[in-house]
């Protein structure tokens, strides 16, 4: 057996045995029914024997799972009583939540209000990030909660959708483009670009629509780790950039325009978390917080 087993994959092996149903085990976990497959299979790969028997109408424990599964729930109230016990030897318990530039004016704050209410002697910092850290503190362990806009590369991060928006194109009020009310992404591609910072990684990518260039490489005109810097080099005609739709309403000034780019897909604001790397009152936080988003649901 390969005891390098994480306490999410226990976690998940315990709702799923509880719900004998994958689909219903995804929704209370917060995770695709995909994700979840695959950790069951990662577990079972560990434990070295199959754990659930499934077929086309049913889900059932088989032997070994039927077997383990008490004991897997004994070590599961003894790890939260353990991390509750944790965090009662604090007189205040801490929780670093990380926000995108951008992202916090609208929506963090929204979420946090009634914390206190809502969780007494719970003490949250919140710090904003620019876009050479677009996990927002995530990758690095900065902070134990995000509110970002993924892509981002941070492995084993769990997400909800918080809001969505389409993507715009900043232009220079003086760019031959800039009187259009719509354009297409084939139209921008050949255009300089004024883009984040290297260290943003995927997200970078993400941003200079790397995926409608079909090989070909973007023109970086000049790079800015925020909004402020992107607007001003814009206003001076350095480059364009791609950007969200709430750009228009937050960072709207004389010598730019935004302009709604049609063929893109949603852009999604999420609040994330990595689950191994939770404390108690971080993950009662993470319940709080989803409780108040309407219609919650993982990122895709």
């Amino acid at each position: 057996m390969n005891r390098d087993v994480t306490l999410r994959l226990l976690r998940y092996f315990e709702t799923l045995g509880r719900e004998l149903n994958y689909r219903r085990a995804a929704e209370r976990l917060y995770i695709s029914q995909p994700a979840l497959s695959s950790a069951i299979r990662q577990l079972e790969g560990s434990v070295g024997a199959r754990l659930f028997d499934r077929d086309t109408h049913s889900v059932s424990l088989t032997e070994v799972g039927r077997e383990w599964l008490p004991h897997v729930r004994s070590a599961l109230r003894e790890v939260d009583s353990a991390l509750d016990a944790a965090a009662s030897i604090v007189d205040s318990a801490r929780v670093r939540i990380g926000y995108l530039i951008g992202t916090g004016a609208d929506l963090l704050f929204q979420l946090l209000d009634g914390v206190d209410q809502a969780l007494p002697g719970l003490t949250v910092e919140t710090t904003e990030f620019d876009f050479t850290d677009p996990s927002a503190g995530l990758a690095s362990g900065a902070c134990d909660i995000a509110l970002l806009r993924p892509p981002v590369d941070v492995p084993d991060l769990q997400s909800v959708v918080v809001a969505e928006e389409s993507w715009v194109a900043c232009l220079p009020r003086t760019h031959r483009l800039a009187g259009r009310t719509e354009l297409r992404i084939e139209e921008l591609l050949d255009e300089p670009l004024v883009v984040a910072p290297g260290s943003a990684g995927v997200w970078r990518d993400y941003w200079m629509a790397s995926d409608a260039r079909g090989g070909r490489p973007a023109h970086v005109a000049a790079e800015a780790a925020t909004y402020e810097a992107e607007t001003t080099l814009i206003a001076r005609g350095v480059g364009i950039s791609f950007t969200t739709s709430s750009l228009r309403r937050l960072y709207d000034r004389p010598g730019i325009r935004f302009v709604p780019i049609l063929d893109r897909p949603v852009s999604y604001t999420c609040l994330a978390w990595r689950p191994d790397r939770l404390s108690a009152p971080a993950w009662r936080l993470v319940q709080h917080l989803r409780d108040r988003i309407p219609a919650t649901r993982e990122h895709p």
